[in-house]
């Protein structure tokens, strides 16, 4: 098995470029959904520290090891829906974190064009690699996978979706995320 963190010593730049744009786009993604919460009346996740863009706070210290090791990585910022306005602010802190990945794919693929103009081909690169980074965040959590954002984005209109159990629906996403990781491996 050829693990990611084989990649610092055949391409050095590439990983740490890959680790350093995942924290950042991740710690972004979790302070869009704190941010939100917090908007919409849900102060969980601000009062246990998380309008914040540190790693070990958004995305704890197994996600970093998991992330150096295997290149993938994870964040949680702690909701808690009975605390929220209306029915839709669940919807709405949700579609937060990929919304902030898009914007960021965006913005990053702006910069990768105005970079390519220039003589400094490394930012250029790096600038592609921080849109493809944001643009993967952005649609792999818009799945409707329950532990996903797309999971709560898509049960607002689908009510029977509301109706699962937790543990059928934690059930359901391993073997979904297990269906996913053998296919990219």
């Amino acid at each position: 098995m050829n693990l990611f963190i084989n990649t610092a010593a055949s391409a050095p730049f590439e990983y740490a470029a890959w680790v350093l744009l995942m924290i950042f786009s991740i710690c972004v993604h979790e302070y869009a959904h704190a941010r939100t919460a917090l908007h919409h009346g849900d102060d969980t996740a601000a009062w246990m520290g998380h309008l914040s863009l540190n790693p070990l706070i958004q995305m704890g210290a197994p996600s970093i090891v998991v992330l150096l090791l295997f290149g993938i990585a994870w964040g949680a910022v702690p909701v808690n829906v009975r605390n929220l306005r209306s029915r839709f602010s669940d919807a709405w802190v949700a579609a937060a974190g990929p919304l902030s990945n898009l914007l960021l794919c965006i913005l990053f693929a702006a910069l990768a064009v105005a970079a390519a103009f220039t003589p400094w081909g490394e930012v250029a690169h790096v600038m592609r690699v921080a849109a493809a980074v944001n643009g993967v965040l952005c649609l792999f959590n818009l799945l409707p996978i329950p532990m996903f954002d797309g999971w709560a984005i898509a049960s607002l209109w689908i009510p029977a979706m509301q109706r699962i159990s937790a543990d059928a629906s934690q059930a359901f996403s391993w073997i979904a995320l297990l269906i996913l990781w053998g296919q990219s491996v």
